[in-house]
């Protein structure tokens, strides 16, 4: 088996090196060029985990494996790292951070797992930064505010208990709406209303954190059953022959509770998968 994997690894590699010289597109790329691609793919991989399509993640992690072989060659063409050096440089982390796997720290738990995971890699890179140096800049803003909270609580900066951490939403609501009414008489109102937002959605990503909520799937889940709902209203407007305008809320509001009852999903008998109910 390990022969098995090692041949198909070294087929991929073999492919990269023939398609970085004889495919004008594949020769021309460079980091920048691929930069929005991997973007993209990563997106298309966790979209095919949110809908558990096993199929779709085992294509996505083919894409995005592509996209670290294709890396490294570049790089091994500037003279800089190649797909060994990536592979060793991984391996040589994945030891050092599990010395409960590798060497004689004791962590019987992922809570102490992930504590020693972050000292580590403090300790390793000693990062101008401090503890939040390591958030890369181009992550969403979302799953942003979940890592700093995240690594500031690794620090010690947290809620004494997850309860408390409601006081500070009810807090940051209460600024939001004190913004809203002053709307209508300063006019820089505006831009403290955009602040006071920032800091209500921080502090529900750190309530999400502290009850194991990942806010991303949450709000995600939350997207899709709107959409699901809201094209079950759709539909029924278009049964009645209305444009959905001049229905009404009153008639919205009682189809949507109407597509509240149906289940989230049914079989679908033509293709036998599991369809979005409209």
């Amino acid at each position: 088996m390990k022969d098995q994997k090692l041949e198909a690894f070294g087929r991929l590699l073999d492919i990269m090196d023939r398609l970085r010289a004889e495919c004008p597109w594949d020769r021309e790329q460079t980091f920048e060029s691929l930069r929005n691609n991997t973007i993209e793919e990563t997106y298309e991989l966790v979209d095919a985990i949110t809908d558990k399509d096993f199929d779709g993640i085992r294509q996505e992690l083919g894409d995005l494996l592509l996209h670290v072989v294709f890396y490294s060659k570049m790089g091994d063409e500037e003279g800089k790292f190649d797909i060994t050096s990536v592979i060793d440089g991984l391996c040589n982390k994945l030891v050092y951070r599990h010395p409960h796997v590798f060497g004689e720290v004791d962590a019987d738990n992922p809570e102490k797992v992930k504590y020693n995971w972050e000292q580590l890699k403090l300790k390793e890179k000693k990062r101008k930064g401090g503890v939040l140096g390591g958030v890369p800049k181009s992550l969403p803003a979302m799953v942003k505010a979940y890592r700093i909270g995240e690594k500031a609580a690794s620090a010690g900066f947290d809620w004494e208990k997850k309860e408390d951490v409601w006081a500070k939403v009810r807090e940051e609501v209460g600024e939001v709406g004190q913004e809203i009414a002053d709307l209508s008489t300063q006019p820089d109102a505006a831009q403290r209303l955009e602040e006071e937002f920032g800091d209500l959605l921080f502090s529900i990503v750190n309530a999400s954190r502290l009850y194991g909520i990942d806010p991303e799937m949450a709000l995600e889940r939350c997207n899709k059953k709107f959409i699901r709902r809201f094209g079950y209203v759709e539909q029924r407007a278009a049964e009645k022959g209305i444009p959905l305008k001049e229905i009404g809320l009153a008639q919205m509001e009682e189809w949507w509770q109407e597509a509240k009852k149906i289940p989230t999903s049914q079989e679908c008998p033509e293709c036998n998968t599991e369809c979005q109910v409209r």
